[in-house]
């Protein structure tokens, strides 16, 4: 197995004299520098990767990453029907379906976590009785509030308004694509999906998604 490489080496190149050693070292020397350049592409992955959770630490506001991804494993174990109605720009349509990948069907929850590093003061927390808030100080994070409603420590809605970060240059917020959503949850209940997206010079669209878990 170790000489698979050289077995399957074109042995014509060794019939053809002595110019035939350079070419076949070259093209080795080529593939030993492919080798190497992967190797140390691989190597940069971690630090190419978008911003994660915090890890190692306790995490300063709700999980809200850990929370739907066990949400998620949850309803993939109940395997339930679930009736699931979708509006884009008035038009409905409603299904009964069988979700079989809820971490798909939940991403944009999932991907609303707050406890991304870049983000660790990004927030002002408030609490009053069993509702906490966390807002945002600048509108340059997408997640700009999660409202928690808890009742002995377990969790009873969330609810989570997202928006495109503004680019500002000179004043003015250059992005073409402006995006907003409202995400709505109630353990064992409903989940809803409202989403606004606006492109300069065309039409607006929106779509919400409304799924019945009982």
């Amino acid at each position: 197995m170790g000489m698979y490489w050289y077995n399957n080496l074109d042995k014509t190149k060794f019939k053809q004299g002595p110019r035939a050693v350079p070419l076949l070292r070259g093209e080795l020397y080529l593939r030993l520098l492919y080798l190497l350049f992967a190797l140390f592409f691989i190597s940069l992955l971690p630090s190419c990767q978008p911003d994660t959770t915090q890890t190692g630490t306790a995490l300063k506001y709700f999980d809200i990453q850990g929370y739907f991804k066990a949400e998620a494993a949850r309803l993939r174990k109940l395997n339930r029907l679930t009736m699931k109605t979708v509006t884009y720009n008035g038009i409905t349509e409603t299904k009964k379906v069988h979700i079989n990948n809820w971490e798909a069907e939940l991403s944009l929850f999932i991907g609303s976590d707050i406890n991304k590093p870049a983000w660790k003061d990004s927030y002002t927390i408030q609490s009053s009785g069993d509702i906490t808030i966390y807002r945002a100080k600048t509108f340059e994070v997408k997640t700009q509030v999660v409202i928690i409603n808890k009742k002995d420590n377990k969790v009873k809605s969330v609810l989570i308004y997202n928006s495109t970060p503004k680019n500002i240059l000179f004043g003015i917020d250059v992005n073409i694509n402006r995006t907003k959503e409202k995400l709505t949850y109630f353990p064992d209940s409903i989940y809803i999906i409202q989403k606004f997206q606006k492109v300069r010079l065309l039409d607006a669209n929106r779509y919400t998604i409304k799924g019945s878990l009982n």
